[in-house]
């Protein structure tokens, strides 16, 4: 069991709480800075819940204390899933967060992050099936990809040691699976992974120095 602390942003999210589940369940001490506090359930010695914006710079400085390495599992938040629902967080929420936090975990000296982007960003885009690439270009869901392809930019222009993860569609599966890597769409990616694959390979990859400055695509069959 590791003892490492690690601040985890985006912890009352669907995908997040399974990512917190999984550090503190591997052994990780965690600190997680989220707007609501009450969101989190889990009672644990390990971890310590910090409330605070994660666009700001004070808040992140306070919550990345003592820690080691970082994770995101952040997303741009709409109303409901409905591709055009209006939305609950501003459209650059990613990229200012990455703004404030890399320059506070150079000031820290925290090097290692792993965020969790989408597949589908960047020039993955031109990998995903057309009727996908229409939704990006036509309703709220491409604010999500366009603000993700700024903050891998932030990400990759900095000198922390990041990867970043992409996963396909995100369904609820509570099944435990092995993650397909793809890279430049080889293996090509299948379509699905679940939530809980997810968030297992977000915290398996955060000590894997082989995936540093990687970018990953990942599903499951």
């Amino acid at each position: 069991m590791v003892n490492k602390r690690i601040l985890l942003l985006g912890a009352t999210g669907r995908t997040g709480r399974l990512v917190l589940e999984q550090a503190l369940a591997e052994g990780y001490q965690v600190n997680c800075l989220v707007r609501s506090p009450e969101k989190i359930k889990i009672k644990s010695d390990s971890l310590d819940i910090f409330q605070g914006d994660t666009q700001n710079r004070d808040d992140l400085s306070k919550a990345i204390e003592a820690c080691e390495a970082v994770i995101s599992i952040l997303n741009i938040s709409r109303a409901s899933d409905f591709p055009w629902a209006p939305l609950r967080t501003p459209k650059d929420f990613l990229s200012q967060t990455m703004s404030q936090l890399s320059t506070v975990a150079y000031e820290q000296g925290v090097n290692r992050i792993v965020v969790c982007s989408a597949w589908g960003v960047a020039e993955t885009k031109a990998d995903l099936p057309g009727w996908f690439r229409w939704f990006i270009d036509n309703s709220n869901i491409g604010v999500a990809y366009r603000d993700h392809e700024r903050q891998e930019a932030l990400l990759e222009a900095s000198d922390l040691d990041w990867t970043i993860v992409r996963p396909v569609g995100l369904i609820n599966s509570k099944k435990a699976k092995e993650v397909i890597e793809s890279q430049n769409n080889q293996p090509k990616p299948k379509l699905l992974i679940s939530r809980l694959n997810v968030a297992k390979y977000m915290i398996n990859v955060l000590s894997k120095p082989k995936t540093s400055k990687m970018k990953v695509v990942i599903s499951t069959l």
